[in-house]
């Protein structure tokens, strides 16, 4: 394995259903750390949790291979607020943070 920080590795988390795929894209940087960049669901199955599994997967995977979490996509940062046994895993400087622009009730 190349050790060099500046090299970043690129991809995605997949499901496939009903011959439509949908991903949760990725990338893993030489700091080992995982972020998470943008989920993608087929139109026709929005709304089956496939998104949650893509999450799902994103977290075990990172735990896996003992990487941390950066959380860039919205819907991971969501998952992450009714999944609290994943936050361990997330880096304390996750470039996604709601509060920091909007109120907390």
């Amino acid at each position: 394995m190349n050790n060099d920080p500046s090299q970043k590795l690129m991809g995605r988390f997949k499901i496939e259903r009903e011959g439509q795929i949908s991903y949760l894209a990725y990338e893993i940087d030489g700091h080992e750390s995982i972020s998470l960049l943008h989920t993608e669901v087929a139109p026709a199955l929005r709304g089956r949790g496939i998104a949650t599994e893509l999450a799902q997967m994103a977290f075990d995977y990172a735990k896996e291979s003992h990487l941390k979490v950066e959380i860039i996509c919205p819907f991971v940062y969501h998952f992450l607020n009714k999944h609290p046994e994943y936050k361990p895993l997330v880096r304390t400087s996750s470039a996604y943070n709601p509060a920091a622009s909007t109120n907390s009730r």
